[in-house]
């Protein structure tokens, strides 16, 4: 099972990046896909998830109303829109697969390398 993380840059702060995610190797028929972010000298955080079936989202509190996550089942491939970045954003983001929620925040499931985003004030 691969998860290959794209789109990561440098952007000014107020400008926007997408991110995509490839997922391949097996069906994800029941999981849920989520993005993380991890930045330097902070614990790892959930940025957003998605469910493969209904396409339900959630989003950390930090990221709401500038973040949008999606999937395209068809591809395999979660995406995340980043607007309205903001020198905190910064951090390595890393797509992740698993049964549910839980399990993801405990680093179970499928993880991708992580893409590093940049933002400069």
């Amino acid at each position: 099972v691969q998860l290959q993380a794209s789109g990561g840059g440098l952007v000014q702060a107020g400008g926007s990046l997408g991110l995509s995610c490839v997922a391949s190797g097996r069906t994800f028929g029941n999981y849920v896909m989520g993005w993380f972010r991890q930045a330097p000298g902070k614990e790892r955080e959930l940025v957003a998830t998605i469910s493969w079936v209904g396409g339900f989202t959630k989003y950390a509190d930090s990221v709401k109303g500038r973040f949008t996550i999606s999937s395209d089942n068809a591809k395999n491939t979660v995406y995340l829109q980043m607007n309205s970045l903001k020198p905190e954003d910064t951090a390595v983001y890393l797509c992740a697969a698993a049964p549910g929620v839980p399990a993801m925040q405990s680093g179970l499931g499928y993880w991708g390398q992580g893409t590093l985003v940049t933002v400069s004030s």
